[in-house]
């Protein structure tokens, strides 16, 4: 969407925006906003960050920083309403989906032309989000993704393949009392959200979209993947019913042999006294095809429209909190991998066997599009891939289901 469609109603929120400041101007040319989507360990992080940039930079002294949090779709709305009326932060910090319509909308800089394509150099350039040949941020951390995630007081190995996966799934489930339900499940996962089902699509040997940006969701490589997430139901090795909160739970509890989840979970586990292994989620042995996770950045972006005052101040905070001392802290602290090729090799994070299971995941898996009609495309899979996980239609009636909605959605997006 370019900025001659945006709709009726953006454009009352951008016209209230402007009558606004021309009632009440605030001098924003000695303050530097950060709008961010942290988790509660990230804040903290940032914060003694900040403290740190603080003692390197006297030169700032005079500029106030500050971070204020936002939840991911409010981050989102806010600060797209904020930028459309030419005001919001200097930095915005979330998921790198996100880049995607703030680009488009042209509500965010080039980092290329922001920092010059020199100071891209040090990153994984797999993790450098890009649209149409320009960085629109700048990470701090890679990955976001799905991994199998094992307890291993009760698992001793780990299936490289289905078969012989959903076979020791099958043995791990037990029914401890004689009730008839199962007291320890083999496997919990996610069976409201795609970004579950996402992983086995590639395993099939399909993907979300092609070249075009355009939805590629009847398929039979869908077909394959929702069967088989649908068959682990059957095979009563997963719960009947299973949101993320149940999921999370049930491996704390100990009553799940494997969940399905990704770094963000792992420290929270170790502090609950469960000892994880790591391993990519198994090839699919009726394609020989591994799953292919979504991965993606938690990145930086700079709004367009800052006060050229600050554009110094943003530009040392924006390089400070990416550097590599500070990613290294992220991995340690938190489990992620660094973006950032120096924090990568580190021996502090390198040596760490949760990092090197990650990074064999993220090798399998693929770049999660950062394109506008990606909205459209969760949109579209989302009710389909529950309608088939509760046995209330079938894989094949939901991927065309799937397929039409996406179009239809993307067709409306761009009117």
């Amino acid at each position: 969407m370019s900025r001659s469609l945006i709709s009726a109603s953006m454009l009352a929120v951008l016209l209230t925006g402007l009558l606004a400041s021309s009632c009440s101007h605030v001098d924003r040319s000695r303050t530097v906003a950060v709008w961010e989507q942290m988790d509660p360990k990230e804040q903290e992080l940032f914060d003694q960050h900040l403290v740190a940039f603080r003692a390197a930079h006297p030169e700032f002294a005079s500029f106030t920083i500050e971070r204020v949090h936002y939840r991911t779709e409010d981050l989102r709305t806010q600060f797209q309403t904020a930028a459309l009326a030419y005001g919001g932060p200097n930095l915005v910090y979330g998921p790198s989906d996100q880049l995607g319509p703030f680009s488009i909308m042209d509500l965010i800089l080039p980092l290329d032309q922001f920092l010059g394509r020199p100071a891209l150099a040090r990153f994984d350039s797999l993790a450098l989000p890009a649209l149409n040949g320009h960085v629109y941020g700048l990470p701090d951390q890679v990955g976001n993704h799905l991994i199998l995630v094992a307890n291993t007081a009760l698992v001793d190995t780990i299936p490289t393949d289905t078969d012989a996966w959903v076979a020791q799934l099958v043995r791990l489930t037990t029914d401890r009392d004689g009730d008839g339900r199962p007291d320890v499940y083999g496997l919990v996962f996610n069976m409201i959200e795609p970004f579950w089902l996402v992983p086995w699509l590639g395993g099939y040997g399909g993907w979300v979209m092609d070249e075009e940006n355009r939805p590629t969701l009847d398929t039979p490589a869908m077909v394959g993947a929702l069967d088989f997430l649908a068959g682990l139901k059957r095979a009563r090795v997963v719960p009947r019913e299973c949101d993320y909160p149940l999921a999370d739970t049930l491996f704390k509890d100990g009553r799940a042999a494997y969940i399905i989840n990704g770094p963000w979970s792992w420290e929270g586990y170790r502090e609950g006294g469960i000892t994880i292994r790591l391993a990519p989620l198994p090839r699919v042995s009726t394609t020989g095809l591994w799953p292919t996770p979504m991965t993606a950045t938690k990145c930086y972006a700079v709004n367009r429209y800052l006060d050229e005052r600050t554009a110094a101040c943003t530009r040392a905070l924006l390089e400070f909190m990416t550097s590599a001392r500070v990613q290294i802290d992220l991995a340690v602290a938190m489990g992620v991998l660094p973006a950032d090729l120096e924090a990568r090799a580190n021996p502090e994070v390198a040596v760490n066997p949760l990092q090197a299971a990650s990074l064999d995941q993220i090798e399998k898996g693929r770049l999660m599009p950062i394109v506008p009609e990606m909205r459209a495309v969760w949109d579209a899979m989302r009710p389909e891939y529950q309608g088939v996980m509760n046995g209330e239609i079938t894989a094949g009636e939901a991927a065309r289901a799937m397929q039409e909605r996406a179009v239809r959605a993307i067709e409306e997006m761009k009117r």
